[in-house]
């Protein structure tokens, strides 16, 4: 019979994606058998989180001061602001170290069943900085799924009546990738966005 503290402790655990009974099991027993100095750390880094992660006032991301490092840093292109749907895709898109421009995070996506709407996606804080004039293009890098099309055509009709482009990350077959294994909605995609070879 185990202890109501780490039931607790295993219940809380669950919460995480991916994480069930077993899984939340083995993390808890680790961390009070063997780390319990990595307990430690991670339930103080934790509440510091949870106190001073906010959302950045521009682009919405998380940040611990009202604007996050990206948007305060003036060697960063100014006129190119990257639209995604969360904060771990902005982790996805520096991790790539192919674009030094802006973000917008939507933190959702367009689905009125689930009750994501416009007013859910900041959409107005985003048509007000499109309305200052000071961008000219935004990238949709929403997700691959009809909610996320959606939002990128959402976001482009707003874009395209203050005279901002916009322009939709290219989707296709992965680097490394055989065609025998691409899924056909993917190699669909690819075919319709084949470039020319110069």
């Amino acid at each position: 019979m185990s202890s109501s503290s780490l039931d607790e402790l295993i219940t809380s655990l669950k919460c995480l994606p991916g994480v069930g009974q077993k899984s939340a099991q083995r993390m808890a027993l680790h961390l009070l058998e063997r780390d319990r100095e990595g307990a430690k750390r991670i339930a103080e880094a934790m509440s510091t989180a949870l106190g001073s992660v906010k959302h950045c006032q521009q682009c919405r991301n998380f940040s611990d001061t009202d604007l996050c490092e990206i948007c305060s840093d003036s060697g960063r292109d100014q006129r190119t602001l990257c639209v995604v749907e969360t904060p771990a895709d902005v982790f996805a898109v520096e991790s790539s170290a192919g674009y030094r421009g802006r973000y917008f995070v939507l933190l959702g996506r367009l689905s009125p069943l689930d009750g994501y709407g416009p007013g859910q996606l900041g959409l107005e804080e985003l048509e007000q900085q499109l309305g200052k004039g000071a961008i000219g293009e935004i990238i949709l890098a929403t997700s691959a799924t009809v909610e996320g099309d959606i939002t990128a055509q959402y976001i482009s009709d707003i874009a395209a009546r203050y005279d901002v482009k916009s322009s939709r990350l290219a989707r296709g077959i992965p680097i490394g990738g055989e065609l025998e294994f691409v899924d056909s909605g993917t190699l669909s995609r690819a075919l319709a966005g084949r470039q020319q070879i110069d």
